[in-house]
């Protein structure tokens, strides 16, 4: 508490420097030299982005040009050809391990895009942008043809032998048999995508409005502190995790050996591991693990009411659906949303993109778009929210064999991890990063097998990601041979990288291994925001900005940067 304090009254008195120092320092801006295609004049802007056909900045000459990929020669500096060759390597490893880990990786791209590809901020972002989408669409390709680390053994035993048996084992599926029957998942946790990802969507409408309001370098410190904190509980969550598993292999190692050295007796009946008691899901207590799923060992609520052959054919029923490896009316609704989203995101417009209506933040008509960006991602997470809850009381009644990381949805859970995805999404919204970075650590703190979780966080974010990239490539904030690029470069990193760290996991056992990279993603983000935000004040002149308006228009009467020619096609 006392550290939360401290860094409240250094903001504090950072703000109150701001102020003081706004008439100075923050009166001299950047202006850097636009060609003009209709003048003989130079014409100077405070934004390359206001300079048509010529958005990229260069910093040393203070001129707006129009940026080649892979060119030396039309670009102001050789230096160009081997950043970008230098990107596209970095970009390809990155795009496999963050898309391995459940994450974006923009809190990587963005920073980086700055300091090694010489980008401005916005055209940053928006590269970073369509890398993200084309890391994780790559990821998803492959995670729609995974399986659940976990499978369920259905053996059919006549009443004599106590009737069916049901238990969930961690293994891949075997070939059925004449009495025994397999049934496996998918990677992809579709119902936790439907109800998750809209209330992160949520949650980060909200957190980008509160950040328009803070100056770039308070909300970069923000993400720095943020970052470092989740960088921290989730190495702590690493050797917890690496512990355990540690444990797990010396006790299966200790078991095997003494199963190999005691003698067995002729027809005598062999154990397997199959028929052994799950251990707890990585990431969750013994208390845990007993206290969620000892409703698997209890009588079904209608077992004295019920036929029992009707609730067993009903649990084979519900087994079946779930085993489906893409279910088509789930991935139906992932589509209506993120057709919702792109569609209220083009209207209202955003990270620097105008409207595609012309809605500016003083129309009210601004209001009403993010009122139903709020009524459409709360609408859907209540809505799946409600079926979770209906489903999980479904599946305890018919005695179901839930999976140690599985969690059991009632109105209490539901609320509560709602809840905390929200915050999730306002602290995305807030830094400017995805929400992979915040809400990862969330589902491991929620017991939730780390394969699952990257995987579920990937699919999420290629509904975000995708939207925002194409905003603003077709709003020209960034170059389009770029965005094609390195969409691409992303695309194929994540089909390698992440097709061999899951293989390495696989084989290993070792789930610690996708943490331990998630903790290390994020703690390269937060040094990226802290270089980012003291290169940016130094290059100001350490000048500290006061908080902004929360509408902030172009002043459009200053004709101080346009040519005569120019003044006339604009009235």
């Amino acid at each position: 508490m006392k550290i939360f304090q401290v860094f409240a009254a250094v903001i504090v008195a950072l703000q109150f420097h701001a102020v003081m120092s706004a008439e100075d320092k923050c009166a001299k801006t950047n202006q850097y030299k636009c060609p003009s295609t209709t003048c003989n004049s130079t014409i100077w802007v405070k934004d390359c982005l206001d300079c048509d056909g010529f958005l990229s900045t260069d910093a040393k000459t203070e001129t707006c040009f129009d940026r080649k990929i892979l060119n030396g020669k039309d670009n102001p500096s050789s230096d160009y050809l081997w950043r970008d060759i230098l990107g596209l390597v970095l970009w390809f490893c990155a795009a496999g391990i963050a898309t391995a880990c459940g994450v974006g990786g923009g809190g990587i791209y963005v920073p980086v895009g700055i300091l090694l590809l010489n980008f401005m901020p916005k055209p940053s972002s928006g590269l970073s942008q369509a890398s993200i989408f084309g890391a994780s669409l790559g990821g998803l390709l492959l995670n729609i043809r995974n399986k659940h680390p976990y499978t369920t053994k259905y053996e059919y035993r006549s009443t004599e032998r106590g009737g069916n048996v049901m238990e969930s084992c961690e293994m891949d599926a075997p070939p059925d048999t004449d009495n025994v029957r397999y049934f496996s998942r998918p990677l992809i946790d579709f119902d936790m995508a439907l109800f998750l990802a809209p209330m992160e969507m949520a949650g980060a409408v909200m957190g980008v409005i509160v950040q328009k309001l803070l100056p770039n370098w308070l909300y970069l410190t923000l993400a720095a502190i943020i970052l470092g904190f989740t960088a921290y509980k989730t190495y702590k969550k690493f050797l917890d995790t690496r512990r355990k598993e540690k444990a797990k292999h010396e006790a299966a190692a200790a078991a095997a050996a003494a199963e190999s050295d005691a003698p067995v007796p002729e027809g005598a009946p062999q154990d397997t591991n199959e028929s052994k008691a799950d251990p707890p899901s990585v990431g969750e207590t013994d208390e845990e693990h007993h206290e969620e799923h000892d409703t698997d060992n209890e009588p079904a609520v209608g077992d004295n009411d019920g036929d029992e052959a009707e609730i067993e054919a009903t649990c084979e029923k519900l087994l079946l659906k779930d085993s489906r490896q893409l279910p088509s009316e789930k991935v139906f609704a992932l589509i209506i949303l993120w057709f919702g989203l792109i569609a209220l995101t083009f209207l209202k417009g955003g990270k620097g993109v105008d409207s595609v209506i012309g809605i500016t933040c003083a129309s009210p008509w601004y209001g009403v778009l993010i009122g139903t960006q709020f009524l459409w991602t709360l609408g859907f997470a209540c809505l799946f929210g409600w079926r979770l809850t209906k489903q999980t009381a479904e599946k305890k009644r018919v005695n179901y064999p839930f999976h140690p990381q599985d969690v059991l949805w009632d109105f209490e859970k539901t609320r509560f991890y709602a809840f905390f995805t929200f915050i999730a999404g306002v602290v995305a919204g807030l830094i400017g990063i995805g929400g992979g970075m915040v809400l990862g650590p969330l589902m491991l703190v929620m017991g939730i097998h780390p394969r699952v979780s990257s995987a579920t966080t990937a699919t999420m974010i290629v509904l975000t990601s995708s939207s925002v990239a194409v905003l603003f490539v077709t709003a020209g904030l960034v170059p389009w041979t770029y965005a094609v690029t390195f969409f691409s470069t992303c695309f194929c990193g994540a089909l390698v990288g992440k097709k061999y760290i899951d293989g390495i996991v696989k084989k290993t056992g070792k789930a610690s291994i996708l943490i331990f990279m998630l903790a290390t993603i994020i703690a390269f983000a937060t040094v990226g925001c802290i270089v980012t935000v003291l290169m940016r004040l130094s290059s100001s002149n350490w000048c500290l900005e006061g908080f902004k308006k929360f509408c902030n228009l172009k002043d459009e009467d200053s004709d101080e940067d346009m040519c005569m020619i120019n003044q006339v096609l604009r009235l």
